[in-house]
């Protein structure tokens, strides 16, 4: 999956346990008719992917959906979930970035390019 906006927040990494596990997150506004602040979290050596990108810049997020449950001391079962990045890159301003433009002549054929040579075999 992927989401696109722009980065509100990026966090300073996080070290915890004596493992060493790494956690970074960053807070991304989307891109869509109502904007949501969706918090992503990089773990281990993706951490380092957000290095590169500033407060402000528009990207694009590769994303996979995580769940946990969690048995609390009453026995009753709550569940977690978190948006885990593993990609990220600088989103292209749209209508850019190898669009063509679209002139009368690349829109339609002209007569002179129909091969009239070979039989249609449309049904109709």
């Amino acid at each position: 999956m992927e989401i696109t906006g722009k980065i509100k927040k990026i966090d300073e990494p996080k070290t915890f346990g004596a493992s060493g596990f790494r956690k970074r997150e960053m807070v991304i506004t989307t891109n869509e008719q109502y904007p949501q602040p969706l918090m992503v979290e990089f773990v281990q050596d993706k951490c380092d992917l957000l290095n590169n990108y500033q407060v402000g810049q528009d990207v694009k997020i590769s994303i996979n959906l995580r769940g946990r449950e969690w048995i609390n001391p009453q026995g009753e079962a709550v569940y977690f979930n978190a948006i885990q990045g593993w990609r990220i890159e600088a989103a292209q301003a749209e209508g850019t970035a190898g669009a063509q433009p679209i002139t009368p002549a690349g829109k339609f054929e002209t007569t002179s390019d129909i091969d009239d040579s070979e039989p249609d075999d449309l049904p109709f």
